[in-house]
C-alpha cells in the first residue's frame, strides 16, 4: 500500500506494517492506523505516520535511550486489553517537542506509546504518577550528559 508521508514523500508499506490504535491517538481520534519510520539506522528516533493523513506525523523515541532509569507499571485492564503476554511483546516510545536545537528538545514521559508488536496494536497511555510529566529535556544531565 502507499502512504502519503509529510516529510518522506509518498512510501509503499506492507499492510502487515500497520499499528492500529483503536481509539487513534489522543486529539486524532479519527487516525487509527500508523507506520513506524525510523530516521536512521541505530537511531532512537522515529516517525509515527498516520497512514490516513499526510500531515499527521509524531516524532517519537526510544525513552531509555535518553533516561535508563524511566519504569511504570501498565494497568491490567491494558494488558489484558492489549494482550500483552511478556513484555517482550511490546515497544515504548515518548513523543519527541521538537525545538531549534537538541538542548531544548523534549520527550514527554507521562504519557508514553506502547505497541504492541505481536498483535500491531497501539495506545498511548497517560500514567498516573507524579515522577514524570510532559517535558523531559533529551539531554539527560541526570544521566551524566553535558549540556
Amino acid at each position: 500500500m502507499k502512504v502519503k508521508t509529510r516529510y518522506l514523500g509518498e512510501l509503499e508499506v506492507d499492510k502487515d506494517d500497520v499499528i492500529t490504535f483503536p481509539n487513534g491517538v489522543p486529539g486524532f481520534p479519527d487516525d487509527k492506523g500508523y507506520i513506524l519510520i525510523p530516521l536512521e539506522e541505530k537511531s532512537p528516533f522515529s516517525l509515527l505516520q498516520s497512514v490516513q493523513t499526510e500531515q499527521l506525523g509524531f516524532v517519537i523515541a526510544d525513552p531509555f535511550s535518553f533516561y535508563k532509569d524511566y519504569e511504570f507499571d501498565l494497568p491490567d485492564s491494558f494488558v489484558t486489553q492489549f494482550k500483552i503476554d511478556d513484555k517482550t511483546d511490546i515497544n515504548i516510545f515518548s513523543i519527541v517537542t521538537v525545538e531549534q536545537s537538541i538542548e531544548t528538545s523534549t520527550l514527554n514521559l507521562q504519557a508514553p506509546i506502547i505497541i504492541n508488536d505481536r498483535t500491531r496494536q497501539g495506545k498511548q497511555v497517560i500514567l498516573d504518577s507524579e515522577k514524570y510529566h510532559t517535558k523531559h529535556p533529551l539531554k539527560n544531565k541526570q544521566a551524566g550528559q553535558e549540556g
